[in-house]
């Protein structure tokens, strides 16, 4: 069952052509991958899903709905959340607090609407609010492993847990839709296996997941579904062993190399 789909999309910056009439399927409860070489239009196709952008032509459905155009924190609110290539943490802040922020974000379906009631009754109930909020925010600590940093500054963990506290985040406003973009860009092989782990376990939520990575063993090995890019187009789409006996998809990106393992 698709939880997401993109109908002929397209996204041109001038005369590039980064999106080009992709029809991008997402499946409902399994890990789908999104690879292909550098420019070939992931991350511009994450940020026409999640609203960072908008498409030059075409339509995005999330749950038969129609989301083409929406702003980011209106798609958040509807249940998709995302990180990014680059770490966006608040380094300034502890880990707890950064997880807490994800969750305090979910509350309410619109940021301007009862503005007033909504400051009186945070006036009266802040104290209870924000002792469940950081009680929710620990589990989702604990979930990573990551409660023993919760009182930790976010800049003074190491690389590969600043990675996993921003999922952690990502997750706290409650996605039916997750999407990380490189999660293991900089990961060693331990924090990259730690990082396998934890995908399955959020799969095992019951969140849909999507992934953009360049790590082939990682794809591979926890992607049920993987759709490839290639200069903006759609040039595959089927399970590991599909994708691994591709000819445009070795041609294209993977390489001989990658065949012959």
């Amino acid at each position: 069952m698709k939880i997401l789909e993109t109908q002929h999309l397209s996204r041109i910056f001038g005369g590039v052509v980064a999106v080009n009439d992709v029809d991008f399927e997402v499946e409902k409860g399994l890990v789908n991958g999104l690879i292909g070489p550098n420019g070939a239009g992931k991350t511009t196709l994450f940020n026409q899903i999640t609203g960072m952008d908008k498409p030059t032509s075409g339509k995005i459905l999330f749950n038969g709905n129609d989301i083409t155009g929406l702003p980011a924190w209106k798609i958040s609110r509807m249940g998709i959340a995302r990180t990014f290539q680059n770490i966006r943490l608040y380094r300034e802040l502890t880990v707890v607090e950064n997880v807490m922020m994800g969750l305090h974000f979910k509350v309410g379906s619109d940021p301007f609407k009862h503005r007033f009631t909504q400051a009186v009754k945070s006036y009266f109930s802040a104290g209870k609010e924000n002792r469940e909020v950081y009680t929710k925010a620990m589990e989702w600590l604990r979930f990573f492993e990551l409660e023993s940093e919760a009182q930790e500054f976010a800049r003074n963990l190491p690389y590969g847990k600043q990675r996993e506290l921003e999922i952690a985040r990502a997750l706290a406003s409650d996605p039916k839709l997750l999407f990380l973009d490189e999660p293991a860009a900089g990961m060693n092989p331990a924090e990259t296996e730690h990082l396998m782990q934890v995908v399955d376990k959020i799969k095992g939520l019951g969140i849909t997941v999507v992934l953009i990575e360049h790590d082939m063993k990682l794809v591979m090995n926890i992607c049920d579904l993987i759709t490839v890019l290639s200069f903006g187009q759609k040039i595959a789409h089927g399970t590991p062993d599909d994708i691994k006996k591709n000819p445009q998809v070795i041609e294209a990106y993977l390489g001989s190399e990658e065949e012959d393992e």
